[in-house]
């Protein structure tokens, strides 16, 4: 069993008013933020594989000088399926008892705790899982590889949520509300400690 960790950081920014996974928090680019914690997680469990996803160039760019696949998104503005879509197109040798993992970019508080917990889900016989706080749910979302079918038919901005709600999917709590934060003005970003 491999379980395939794809980071989508191809998002719009449009509420934003620049490209917010390239705007600094605490001194580097939010979208690095979450790359160096999945770059630490897969270093501690061998059977997972990380992939970039993004349609940036600088992005994809930081992906290859780190020795971590990137895989180019063009359509991403049109919405979050053409991210998964491209995503799942790159895994070429994924098994029906692989596992694919979905991680946004624009989390940077997430942690390896959580990430972990998540993870593990998949050798438990979880076919779903998420991460939630206090019964909020969030992202990431966890999917048995035997869903990518049903991934791949998403359209426009639609993410995974669909899917989870017609199958059996196990909650994993975040260690904290923080850690499901996704940043989309630059005033929800907190002032530096």
């Amino acid at each position: 069993m491999t379980k395939y960790i794809l980071y989508l950081a191809s998002g719009s920014s449009r509420r934003f008013g620049e490209n917010k996974l390239l705007f600094p928090i605490d001194g580097k680019p939010m979208f690095l933020w979450g790359l160096e914690m999945l770059e630490d997680v897969v270093k501690t469990q061998q059977d997972c594989r990380l992939v970039v996803v993004s349609r940036y160039e600088q992005i994809r760019r930081e992906a290859d000088r780190r020795g971590i696949p990137a895989v180019d998104s063009p359509e991403s503005e049109r919405g979050i399926s053409y991210s998964i879509r491209a995503g799942l197109t790159a895994l070429t040798d994924i098994q029906e008892d692989d596992f694919v993992l979905f991680v946004v970019a624009d989390q940077p508080y997430l942690t390896k705790n959580t990430m972990c917990r998540l993870l593990t889900c998949a050798k438990t016989g979880a076919e779903t899982a998420r991460v939630c706080f206090n019964q909020r749910p969030g992202n990431p979302t966890l999917f048995s590889a035997k869903f990518i079918p049903e991934l791949l038919s998403l359209q426009g901005d639609s993410g995974g949520k669909s899917i989870l709600q017609k199958h059996a999917c196990v909650w994993v709590e975040a260690g904290s509300k923080k850690e499901l934060e996704d940043i989309d003005t630059p005033g929800e970003i907190p002032p530096a400690e």
